[in-house]
């Protein structure tokens, strides 16, 4: 009796690890998809919501992965940093496997010490600060654009060696993405030998008014901005400048690359430069998910679109790859196993960086961003 009892509870105890085994190997691959889905920014954020639903429809329809459908978990952080720890601990606390973004190099700092925590992998298209990947901090951390050192160095490349410029004015806005590409700029201006940085001054998000520091670059008698930030500062301070009869260039980064700046300043944004993620519209993947987004939302893609693309794809595929959600297996696959995207057959080095992946220097020409050949 006793032995029949002792068997009853064995095999009662393999049936219940056999299904839950069974129901975690029929569990949803969960996503997260973090950003800025509201507030000023939201036009960066958006976009890479809507490259996530393309992937995971794409990959769900084909029917899933390691026989899972895909799930996404879409959290807002306005990306800012206070916003992210919460966005980050309520993804953590819905089970996520794995994370896309977040957006703003703030708010994804802020947040990416909370996933290493709990060994999540997050994967950004578009945060440039370049500590997230260089200080060694964060192994948990893969991002699909170049960092801010060589946006920055794209930058004075061709003031001093396109333009040919000798006074400069440089600009941020204080934050981690701004304050870190001004920095790089101001660096390597000084350390060329061939150009003076005639000012280096910060400015406050969301001010009313620029005149000050415009009336600054004025009296500096400096013959470009480069500007680190984003694009309602970019477009207040350009608006004001051009008001003021000023012809001095204005040259931005990834940040203000949006069309939503060149809707705010209008007839002001002609002419501005901007350093974006290169061109790959000849890629056909690049096509393809341009036309997948147009025929379901009945627009052009946004700012980071592609690169949020490719990062769905990278992670979903590093899955596949790795057999499984576990964290060393699916970081060992994004480093070794190279993936088709729209920017190209991409994998990542041991810092988290793309490989393969860089800028390219934009104009605005009449009221749209044309890339510099």
């Amino acid at each position: 009796m006793k032995q029949r009892f002792c068997l009853s509870v064995i095999l009662i105890t393999l049936a219940a690890f056999t299904l839950s085994c069974t129901e975690k190997a029929s569990a949803p691959i969960k996503l997260g998809v973090a950003g800025a889905h509201s507030g000023d920014l939201a036009s960066y954020g958006l976009p890479t919501v809507k490259a996530a639903e393309l992937v995971v429809s794409e990959i769900n329809a084909k029917g899933g992965i390691l026989g899972r459908k895909v799930e996404m978990l879409v959290e807002d952080d306005v990306c800012k940093p206070e916003m992210a720890t919460n966005t980050a601990t309520k993804l953590i606390s819905q089970n996520v496997d794995l994370v896309l973004g977040h957006i703003c190099s703030g708010a994804t700092k802020a947040a990416l010490g909370i996933y290493k925590d709990s060994k999540i992998i997050v994967m950004s298209p578009s945060a440039t600060n370049p500590p997230l990947t260089q200080s060694g901090d964060y192994p948990n951390f893969f991002r699909t654009i170049a960092s801010d050192d060589a946006q920055a160095r794209l930058e004075v490349d061709f003031v001093l060696d396109v333009l040919k410029l000798k006074k400069i004015a440089v600009l941020h806005d204080k934050g981690d993405y701004g304050k870190g590409l001004a920095e790089f700029a101001k660096d390597f201006l000084e350390r060329s030998g061939r150009a003076e940085v005639v000012l280096y001054e910060g400015i406050t998000p969301g001010a009313v008014d620029y005149s000050s520091v415009v009336q600054k670059i004025k009296h500096s008698n400096a013959e470009a901005v480069i500007f680190g930030g984003y694009h309602p500062e970019a477009s207040k301070i350009v608006t004001l400048m051009r008001k003021k009869q000023m012809t001095t260039y204005f040259i931005s980064d990834d940040g203000v690359k949006d069309d939503t700046f060149i809707k705010v300043a209008g007839e002001y944004a002609e002419g501005v430069y901007a350093t974006g993620p290169k061109d790959v519209s000849k890629n056909p993947l690049a096509i393809a998910a341009n036309e997948a987004h147009k025929k379901k939302y009945g627009s052009e893609p946004g700012a980071f679109f592609l690169n949020a693309y490719a990062a769905a794809q990278a992670l979903l595929n590093a899955v596949e790859k790795a057999g499984s959600t576990d964290y060393n297996a699916v970081v060992t696959s994004l480093r070794t196993n190279a993936v088709d995207t729209p920017l190209g057959n991409i994998r990542f080095d041991e810092r988290g960086d793309a490989i393969g992946v860089g800028f390219s220097m934009y104009q605005i020409k009449n009221g749209v961003y044309d890339e510099v050949k």
